[in-house]
């Protein structure tokens, strides 16, 4: 039965070594290297490094099918590291949580170009094979069944560019989990403004002189204007404005923003993270969509804003489908809501409830 529920009508920079909270078991850390990797775009890697994070251990039931396994996807720039936050862990993975992680196996992977796994800044540079989404959820798929030997996911969800994946992940395998919970994204290829801050991104690099095609012996320029655009359209303009309700004020914020996340991040990194959303375009398989979904989105997003309707439109195409946009408040982050669950855990718990077995 279709349910359409729509109310009120991170991008993700990394983090490293985030500590877990005391009540929530330190991550299991591992490489997972797969030879000779081919991509999409005819280019081939000899290793291709996917680094992951995992809590919990997988439970079977009776036939060998792993029943409590929860794989969970960052946004563009990010790594699975993030979400070892207490706005994020702190609330779903602690005793008695709603992915309480004695009783759930999550894995957290740093996806193609991002944390610890494969990416330009590692040496090969611009000469990084142009990796795009479904390189992404291949290395993911392969990592989960052949690395892991996990053979069905409880929850695939994930945050931003992680909600795209999940939205690719419930039409490429469709079979292999038991619910889908998409945060922050839209079932539809990148365009409009969405597009447009990224082609900013882009051309800012690719045309900075000191980028010198890659090769830069120090960060370029342009470094500097992707983490104001990234910070930019992150958040809401009320947040905005109240860290920032003068000139001089907001000149600083975005000052002190940018001087640094420059610090953590690489030109050619960001610049192929991007540009790897080139070939998302889930809009034509949505009908084959088996499991249970609940996309969230907020309000106040700017990279995903409701007065588009993609979301309200498309959610009617998949049989098992629910939208939910949360009303912008004081709560809410902008785009960023995505990691604070806090805000839209009650609809994680409504999705766990309809399909339990």
């Amino acid at each position: 039965m279709r349910r359409i529920s729509i109310i009120c009508v991170v991008l993700s920079i990394s983090a490293a070594g985030i500590s877990y909270a005391d009540d929530i078991p330190q991550p299991a850390q591992g490489d997972y290297v797969i030879g000779d990797y081919r991509f999409r775009c005819g280019q081939t890697l000899p290793e291709l490094k996917i680094h992951y994070r995992t809590l919990g251990k997988p439970v079977r039931d009776e036939k060998g099918m792993v029943r409590n396994a929860v794989l969970i996807m960052h946004g563009t720039t990010g790594s699975g590291d993030q979400f070892g936050r207490a706005e994020f862990a702190g609330e779903l993975f602690t005793k008695g949580g709603l992915l309480d992680a004695e009783r759930y196996y999550i894995i957290l992977p740093d996806d193609i170009g991002h944390g610890q796994s494969s990416k330009p800044s590692d040496g090969l540079k611009a000469k990084f094979p142009p990796y795009g989404y479904l390189d992404m959820i291949d290395a993911e798929h392969r990592l989960v069944a052949d690395d892991l030997k996990v053979n069905h996911l409880r929850l695939v969800m994930g945050t931003s560019m992680g909600g795209m994946h999940t939205w690719l992940w419930g039409e490429k395998y469709a079979d292999f989990m038991d619910a889908l919970m998409p945060l922050g994204s839209l079932p539809a290829q990148i365009s409009g403004r969405n597009r447009m801050w990224r082609k900013m991104i882009s051309e800012a690099i690719r045309t900075d002189p000191q980028w010198r095609d890659g090769e830069y012996a120090s960060q370029p320029r342009s470094l500097r204007f992707a983490a104001e655009i990234l910070f930019f359209m992150s958040s809401n303009p009320l947040l905005r404005y109240q860290d920032a309700p003068t000139g001089p004020r907001a000149d600083k914020l975005l000052d002190e923003y940018a001087a640094k996340a420059v610090k953590t991040m690489d030109a050619n990194d960001v610049l192929f993270a991007v540009e790897s959303s080139r070939d998302y375009d889930p809009g034509a398989d949505l009908e084959s969509i088996k499991a249970p979904l609940t996309a969230v989105n907020t309000a106040d997003d700017l990279i995903n804003p409701p007065d588009l309707g993609i979301l309200e439109r498309e959610i009617k195409r998949v049989k098992h489908g629910k939208a939910v946009v949360i009303p912008e408040s004081h709560e809410t982050r902008g785009h960023g809501t995505h990691t604070r669950a806090a805000v839209w855990k009650q609809y994680l718990e409504e999705l766990l409830k309809e399909t339990e077995r």
